[in-house]
């Protein structure tokens, strides 16, 4: 049912040698949403995806699809669709035949290579050998394969790499419709930009380790901070005002600017107008979407630096 947790990470561990690759990592990935799990490189994405999948076993904890570890569902390809990388196919093989190959190992009917073609909007170019795809039209291919058992989750890596801006308007609009479905789809990503604008729900992670699980709206509200950006033509007159109101005041960017924390805009508006001072600007101001997520997989160390 959407809403319910259809992936389920608890306590998942990998190690090295004495290298964590991920420590510790627990989350939870709703059906009917469009979860991005994000990350810089390095930060243990897809090697968590590949526990996820029964590709690579943990050290200690447990990845569960739908309530079962991936190696026990009773129709995988059915039920999980993944695209980890993009060249898992034969440079001399076609399109078609590739996905033709796949349906086969699958026992699923021919027909539904057509259908995945038109699904991605990839059947014109599906007799030409895939060695010479681009890489959107390879980023193609690899999502119509995961799409042969029409299953009921997706886990993407990185599918956007490669597509050209109407290419990643494709992709969102794409993804959005399987959520709309109910269905749960999981897309990794190092770049915020990219997936800021499609998911419902993220998953940040630094080092291996969980630093923040939550909806897109609480993490955009996250970077745009409580501070109110105030222009005006009498900073002078407004700032004793605003002061006595119970506002902390900080020094702004320019000339007759203020940024105001603990007083919202309609307070510091109505202020104004009694103070008779004009106002130019009354924005909110906050660290950008990036600057959150910089923030959140900085390196301690780095961090600590002088």
């Amino acid at each position: 049912m959407a809403g319910e947790a259809a992936i389920t990470v608890d306590g998942l561990t990998k190690r090295y040698g004495a290298q964590a690759a991920v420590d510790d990592l627990s989350f939870e990935v709703r059906s009917g949403a469009v979860t991005g799990f994000l990350g810089p490189n390095g930060a243990g994405k897809t090697t968590t995806l590949r526990m996820v999948l029964g590709l690579a076993r943990p050290t200690a904890g447990r990845a569960l699809i739908l309530g079962q570890p991936y190696e026990s569902l009773p129709d995988p390809a059915h039920t999980v669709g993944a695209s980890l990388e993009v060249s898992g196919f034969h440079p001399g093989r076609s399109g078609r035949d590739h996905l033709r190959s796949l349906a086969v190992m699958a026992k699923l009917p021919r027909s539904r290579v057509e259908e995945v073609l038109d699904i991605v909007e990839l059947r014109s170019a599906a007799g030409r050998r895939a060695g010479k795809y681009s890489m959107g039209m390879r980023q193609r291919l690899a999502l119509a394969a995961t799409l042969l058992g029409d299953p009921h989750v997706l886990v993407l890596d990185e599918p956007a790499n490669g597509l050209d801006p109407q290419g990643i308007r494709w992709l969102r609009d794409f993804l959005r419709s399987k959520a709309g479905e109910g269905r749960t789809v999981l897309v990794s990503s190092h770049v915020l930009s990219e997936v800021a604008q499609t998911v419902d729900d993220v998953v940040v992670i630094s080092r291996g380790r969980l630093t923040y699980q939550g909806s897109i709206l609480d993490f955009t509200r996250r970077a745009g901070g409580d501070l109110t950006r105030v222009q005006a033509t009498d900073i002078a007159r407004l700032r004793p005002a605003l002061e006595a109101a119970g506002a902390t005041l900080r020094e702004g960017g320019a000339d007759h600017e203020l940024l105001v924390a603990d007083l919202d805009a309609p307070a510091i508006g109505e202020i104004a107008l009694r103070e008779g001072v004009a106002l130019r600007e009354l924005t909110a101001h906050g660290a950008s979407l990036e600057d959150v997520f910089l923030e959140l997989t900085a390196d301690p160390a780095e961090v600590a630096q002088p």
